[in-house]
């Protein structure tokens, strides 16, 4: 079985590959991939050559990369051991790449349940479950204001999920306008660019005296800075946006000391692997809860998705995301058109 795959294969370079199509194992599924979606922030480090990828940094810059950890289709074999998914089962996978077969363990593929869920809202659920878990990390409650920093795909996402949680009201940040409007359609209460005069008053005049919640999705020294900024008395701040720049400075005492702000890691990766509590869900738990807030319309993923390409367009793609900098919030691959 032919199978094809999006691959760096140097800086700002992508290629559509001729790729292994790997039988599974006894505990392994292949799915024939749907939709997947380009998580904007990853990828673009990623082709752009960034060592710091992967957490702990890499020591020298290595290719060819592959990417492509959200996406969604239809199973076509299982192995031996298999319990939960079979031939025929519609089901999200993560931590797969950008190919047309993926073939992972069952670990990594969760059930689809409901037919109303398309596959390409599905191919955006395991994304969205970043910033949900950052939202569980600040134990948010209802009622409580929130905002966000950084309008990319992951600030868009907790705009939503934190309006379907019951923040009131959810203030979105970004420099760039299109972005700001895209949140408002998404249901933010409030917009800010964060070089507007008087930014940090005029969010908690909005607030009441502050935010109680901040998701901090631009990675930036500054953001993190300038949300400090906005938040109330014992507000909790989660850092969700991946840091490529080390090079700041933040007055620790004046910030986040005196008024008693928590900061929280909120890198995906750090959540429990098999068993969920209260602040902390699995991978799979918050897949599944996205998809039941998909299936309910409490949140619309469909609404969000701006542009689909087929996999022979990848370096198109990549080049604009590169250098485009209002480059669209969910952009996915069709692997229906791959040729």
């Amino acid at each position: 079985m032919r199978n094809r795959q999006i691959v760096f294969t140097k800086v700002n370079t992508a290629e559509l590959l001729k790729a292994e199509y790997k039988a599974p194992g006894a505990w392994d599924v292949v799915v024939e991939t749907a939709f997947s979606t380009v998580s904007c922030g990853t990828e673009k480090a990623n082709i752009m050559g960034n060592p710091n990828v992967n957490g702990g940094g890499q020591a020298s810059v290595v290719f060819p990369r592959r990417v492509g950890y959200s996406s969604a289709g239809t199973v076509i074999a299982v192995g031996s051991n298999v319990e939960h998914v079979k031939i025929g089962d519609r089901v999200v996978v993560y931590w797969g790449t950008h190919s047309k077969y993926n073939t992972v363990p069952e670990k990594h593929v969760v059930k689809i349940q409901n037919d109303t869920v398309s596959f390409q809202e599905a191919a955006l659920s395991f994304i969205a479950a970043f910033p949900l878990a950052a939202i569980r990390k600040t134990h948010l409650e209802i009622g409580e204001s929130a905002i966000v920093m950084g309008l990319g795909l992951l600030g868009q996402l907790a705009v939503r999920l934190l309006r379907a949680a019951g923040a009131v009201p959810v203030i979105g940040v970004d420099f760039v306008e299109s972005r700001r409007s895209e949140a408002i359609r998404g249901g933010a209460d409030y917009v800010f660019s964060p070089d507007e005069e008087n930014f940090a008053f005029l969010v908690k005049e909005k607030t009441g005296g502050g935010a109680n919640v901040s998701i901090e999705v631009t990675g930036a020294g500054s953001g993190l800075d300038g949300v400090l900024d906005c938040m109330a008395r014992f507000g909790r701040v989660a850092l969700l946006g991946c840091t490529r720049n080390k090079d700041f400075t933040i007055d620790y005492y004046r910030k986040v000391h005196f008024p008693g702000i928590t900061l929280v890691g909120a890198h995906t990766m750090a959540r429990p692997e098999y068993e969920s509590y209260p602040g902390n869900f699995t991978h799979d738990d918050d897949i599944k809860s996205v998809l039941r807030l998909c299936e309910s319309h409490r949140i619309d993923l469909a609404d969000m998705i701006k542009e689909t390409h087929a996999p022979q367009d990848c370096q198109e793609v990549y080049t604009r995301l590169v250098h485009d900098k209002d480059f669209p919030v969910v952009v996915q691959f069709d692997w229906s058109a791959c040729n």
